[in-house]
């Protein structure tokens, strides 16, 4: 995880745990509600949960936890790759492609 931006006149609120702010926005995504109608159990406020998640996704944080998930279940050999498709939509097509 990124460090905690720094207050300039430092003090302030004490920030929230990560994991617990992590699990917020896994539940937001996972089930699609809006950021609005997080539960209260998470004990995270819909506003902090997204400005953590606006935070972690210009760090690359989702994409290296991803890689990171992807290595550790491949050194497992718990990843069955005969089910793996490749998406080209990340690379563009050659003019007057076969």
């Amino acid at each position: 995880m990124p460090e905690a931006p720094q207050r300039h006149q430092g003090g302030g609120r004490r920030r929230l745990d990560d994991r617990a702010v992590l699990a917020a926005i896994l539940y937001v995504l996972q089930t699609g509600c809006a950021w609005s109608a997080l539960p209260t159990s998470f004990g995270v406020s819909c506003a902090t949960a997204h400005r953590r998640f606006t935070e972690w996704s210009q760090a690359d944080v989702f994409t290296r936890l991803h890689q990171e998930l992807l290595d550790l279940l491949g050194t497992a050999g718990a990843i069955d790759w005969s089910r793996a498709s490749v998406d080209s939509m990340h690379i563009r097509a050659g003019k007057r492609g076969t």
